[in-house]
């Protein structure tokens, strides 16, 4: 325990830092610890590569990922797809194999069945002398034999039940597992929603100073600006895509300029709501951001 005071029970009030403090060196308990600006992702920055886009490409749903990390991303989907797809019609063909060979043998027990009860259909010439006898002894061997067959089914029963891992007829059976069919849509690996090449979405972004060109994207600290209002882009402005131009411009520029005439100010093409896409953004750091950026690890919990 962390001291606090004089002695640990002096104190009725066990600080957030000496709990914080205490479960990190005991090993014990689920941490939890908030992100700092460093380990978020900047607006301007693909979600597969996390480094700066130099040919972007947005999503429907908001989310920007440069092209050709995207389009591998959808090949290598497609082509992991048609591998589970043919593994499928492989089960698919074993198990109507399967299933035709069981109903043949069903069909040839059930003609064996017939014929042994056709067979046992024979008139025999009875002896009046014999037949008392014969009946008593058939009837004591039936007697005899329905106990053998009683306990010997019982036998039969408690060893199909109880599988043995060292009597090869007996061990048990590791079926393969059975494949589902495959969905045929590639999901966005962000949202989880289908995603197509066509619905993809060419993005402008303009350049802060055109004269930088030579200077590392990651150097800059501000890269971008509106395309309308000239202010610099950032984790901390909310942004917004014109389907029509690709532009990208703040969504306060959206709100008070472009909603009032729905006309794109670069082609001056007639807007809807649907072309007026929001850039989903990385947090600032901040706690009133919000955008949820604490990290938790589970960890073994001590119960009393």
């Amino acid at each position: 325990m962390t001291r606090h005071g004089k002695n640990c029970t002096a104190g009725a009030v066990y600080t957030y830092h000496e709990k914080r403090k205490d479960t990190a060196a005991s090993g014990y308990g689920t941490q939890s610890i908030r992100l700092g600006k460093d380990a978020i992702k900047d607006f301007d920055c693909c979600c597969l590569s996390l480094q700066p886009c130099q040919n972007p490409v947005l999503t429907p749903d908001g989310f920007l990922y440069e092209k050709q990390a995207i389009l591998e991303y959808i090949l290598h989907q497609k082509t992991e797809t048609a591998k589970k797809m043919k593994a499928y019609e492989k089960q698919k063909k074993a198990q109507k194999s399967s299933s035709q060979l069981e109903s043949k043998s069903e069909e040839r027990e059930r003609v064996e069945r017939f014929k042994t009860r056709e067979n046992s259909i024979v008139s025999k010439p009875i002896n009046p002398f014999t037949s008392g006898q014969t009946k008593g002894s058939e009837k004591g061997r039936t007697d005899s034999s329905s106990a053998e067959s009683s306990a010997s089914s019982s036998i039969v029963s408690s060893i199909t039940n109880l599988p043995s891992f060292w009597v090869p007829c007996l061990t048990p059976e590791n079926k393969p597992t059975l494949i589902k069919k495959p969905s045929k849509a590639v999901l966005c690996p962000m949202s989880g929603r289908s995603i197509k090449m066509n619905e993809l979405i060419p993005v402008r972004f303009t350049p802060l100073d055109p004269s930088l060109d030579r200077v590392a994207l990651l150097t800059r600290q501000d890269r971008y600006v509106c395309a309308v209002t000239r202010d610099v882009l950032g984790n901390s402005v909310p942004c917004a895509v014109l389907r029509t131009s690709g532009t990208v411009v703040t969504q306060e520029c959206v709100e008070k300029l472009i909603r009032k005439d729905m006309l794109d100010p670069v082609t001056g093409d007639k807007l809807s709501d649907r072309d007026i896409v929001p850039l989903q953004r990385g947090g600032t750091g901040f706690a009133a951001s919000g955008v949820d950026l604490s990290a938790k690890e589970a960890r073994p919990v001590m119960q009393v």
